[in-house]
């Protein structure tokens, strides 16, 4: 292994040795100066000021004391050490239980020291655990190459019981900036830097690790942030450029009798934001290329009746089409659906899931087969290789993210023609503008970004437990004017005992409360027989039950319009994006709707944040990008969402999208004028390419 090189092993560097580079490498992923070198502080300490003793208070981060030694002293057995020290304007106690031998050698009363560390009270006084300790007669000024600002670093326990504190690491930044910083190569084009206004990688990487002052910093992070989320949209729009130049698609010119038969007998107008989605893509489906396209569409925006309509366009050119959703429930709720809008139009549609029975399966093979079907719905039962289509030309996927990569790259391959079939990808999950730029970047984006008209707000109100009793008399007066109810709670993981117990606890509550005859009430969870579920899900949808008690499984897909309440159970136990979800399964009638989030007394600083934001907004694209702040983009939906295409050392989506904007339109612009990077101008930019980090999965495929 280079010795001198980014390659160097961290082993070699001093105070390093092979013990701690071996836990380097575990617990954080550092094995040689570049690594290092890449790894960034996530904030930094101003080691430039000093605060008296007297100011210092227990609420504050860090701070720095320049004092004297008064007394020193070695309590129980030696095991701890306690120095008092002065500034002439108080005194304060600093005690050490680790590295005391050392110490007691080192720190004599009577001489000054600089004394860095956490405040923190004992006994009613303040006092110092463990502070970092320097000679104030020392040449070099500690924090390294000039600066002011001290970084802090991801850490571990084992790394920090190992001696590898915020000083050793501060100390191997330094050392690793004198020997390695020479060999790191620009990465980006002087063009790209100059049009864009970024400092030089060496400025960035020595300004980021040891900021000479606030305004170096920025310009450093600033750069490094851009370069990373650069680079993860140059390959993923790369890879769109290049799938829309040579993916030839099925070309559909006509729009077709069926389709206008729909739409000239739907009872409603269409909104301007559905009209504008179909009109993006139509132009895709005719242009000859492959249609990769993301529907966003909040909970009841019409996104079912983009996807109809579409479906129309591809039989009108002599296609079918298929709609895949995640559970049988919205499986069977598209069905229902499309079969009153294609009433008109002599369309044949099937449904096809797990539950069809083994004559009916047959029958519809056999029509699938010879094209008398033109619209499939189904599960994850149309990816079977029985299933064979005599010509699909259209594959409509909901809700995406439950889908695992291999089930829909098989549906993808399911074309009869040769050519595939264009994709249209929809989610209710309103994706943060960032994310989705990240998550599918490489697909085009349409946005249904308004609701049907009348349809009315949702009011959303919190309560307690004190306040049950009320609610349950709520619930009542609502059953008494013909409404219905649901009742939700939180399933965290199907096999948690917890969350079943309560969901039946909850359950015999409600009948306790309503009695049958004069009230009905269905249950609906994850444990039950596909049957006993439908069964109790049907007998709510078609008004025989009154109140729904079911978990999360409900999230999506039930549309029951005279269901006029939703209670959300431990509604704290929920994310943002998840509650949204849930509110949007009322407020599909006429009549006014309600949520009432249900929690305990005590909630932390966040749940609280999450109720306040879900009583005062209903719009889910807000709500998203504040679950993105507070949950992190990998973690979107609990446990639906996927990681992402990277992982990302220094940018955040949650809080660079101004950042990510900016580097998006510059890769878009370089792609526009060399779609291949073949130039001299991008020889850089086509060699960081290779990088294995910038190796990400193809998602226009939708595998």
């Amino acid at each position: 292994m280079a010795q001198n090189g980014l390659d160097m092993e961290i082993q070699f560097l001093p105070g390093m040795g092979p013990k701690r580079a071996t836990l380097m490498q575990k617990e954080l992923g550092i094995y040689n100066l570049g690594d290092l070198l890449r790894f960034y502080p996530f904030r930094y300490i101003d080691k430039s000021s000093f605060i008296a003793i007297a100011d210092a208070r227990p609420d504050m981060a860090y701070i720095q004391l320049k004092a004297t030694i008064m007394k020193v002293e070695l309590l129980n057995n030696g095991k701890r050490m306690s120095i008092w020290v002065s500034d002439g304007t108080g005194e304060m106690e600093m005690v050490f239980f680790k590295g005391i031998k050392w110490m007691h050698e080192k720190l004599r009363t009577g001489v000054e020291f600089i004394f860095f560390g956490k405040p923190t009270v004992f006994n009613g006084r303040i006092n110092m655990v463990h502070p970092e300790v320097d000679a104030v007669t020392q040449d070099t000024p500690q924090t390294g190459c000039g600066a002011t600002m001290t970084g802090v670093y991801n850490s571990t326990e084992k790394l920090k019981n190992a001696g590898v504190t915020g000083k050793v690491m501060n100390k191997l930044m330094n050392t690793a900036l004198e020997r390695g910083l020479q060999y790191m190569k620009e990465t980006l084009p002087e063009h790209i830097m100059k049009q864009c206004g970024l400092v030089p990688l060496h400025f960035a990487v020595r300004n980021i690790h040891f900021p000479k002052d606030m305004t170096s910093l920025e310009k450093a992070r600033y750069r490094l942030k851009f370069e990373e989320l650069f680079y993860l949209q140059l390959s993923l729009l790369k890879q769109k450029y290049v799938r829309s130049r040579a993916e030839v698609g099925i070309r559909m010119p006509k729009v077709g009798d069926a389709f206008n038969r729909c739409y000239g007998s739907l009872p409603f107008q269409l909104t301007h934001a559905q009209k504008r989605v179909i009109t993006e893509i139509r132009n895709d489906m005719k242009s000859g290329h492959q249609m990769n396209r993301l529907l966003q569409g909040d909970v009841g925006s019409g996104k079912t009746m983009v996807a109809v309509l579409t479906s129309l366009i591809a039989i009108g050119n002599g296609y079918q089409a298929c709609i895949m959703a995640p559970t049988e429930v919205l499986a069977q709720q598209h069905y229902k659906n499309i079969q009153k809008f294609l009433a008109p139009t002599g369309i044949r549609s099937a449904l096809l899931t797990g539950s069809s029975r083994t004559s009916e399966r047959r029958e519809i093979h056999a029509a699938l087969e010879d094209g008398s079907i033109g619209i499939i719905v189904g599960t994850h039962a149309l990816i079977e290789d029985q299933v064979i289509f005599r010509n699909l030309g259209l594959a409509i996927i909901d809700e995406q993210h439950r889908f695992g990569v291999e089930q829909r790259s098989r549906l993808w391959r399911k074309s009869s023609c040769g050519i595939p079939p264009h994709v249209l990808v929809m989610t209710a999950t309103p994706i943060p503008r960032t994310l989705a730029m990240t998550l599918y970047g490489d697909l085009d984006v349409s946005v249904i970004d308004e609701l049907p008209p009348g349809r009315k707000p949702v009011q959303t109100i919190h309560s307690t437990e004190s306040k049950r009793p009320a609610m349950y008399r709520f619930m009542k007066d609502q059953i008494a004017q013909g409404r219905q109810v649901f009742v939700v709670y939180p399933l965290i993981n199907e096999t948690e005992k917890l969350d079943y117990q309560s969901l039946e606890a909850g359950a015999e509550d409600i009948m306790k409360n309503f009695p049958f005859p004069d009230y009905k009430t269905a249950i609906v969870h994850g444990k039950q027989l596909n049957d006993v579920k439908k069964f109790n899900m049907d007998a709510f949808a078609s008004g025989r039950a009154d109140i729904l008690v079911a978990t999360s499984v409900i999230e999506v897909g039930v549309d029951v319009p005279n269901a006029s309440v939703m209670v959300i159970e431990s509604a704290e136990r929920f994310g943002l994006s998840q509650l949204h979800q849930l509110r949007g399964r009322v407020g599909r009638g006429s009549e006014k709707s309600f949520c009432i989030l249900m929690t305990g007394h005590k909630l932390s600083k966040e749940s609280k944040h999450r109720i306040e934001l879900m009583c005062t907004t209903e719009n889910g694209f807000e709500l998203a990008e504040e679950d993105m702040k507070m949950r992190g983009p990998g973690d979107l939906e609990g446990t639906q969402q996927s990681g992402l295409p990277i992982n990302l050392s220094i940018a955040s989506l949650a809080k660079d999208g101004l950042i990510l904007n900016a580097a998006r339109a510059c890769a878009e612009a370089v792609l526009d004028k060399d779609p291949t990077l073949t130039s001299d101008s991008n020889q850089l930019l086509r060699t960081e390419l290779r990088k294995e980090k910038y190796q990400i999965k193809d998602y226009s495929k939708i595998s």
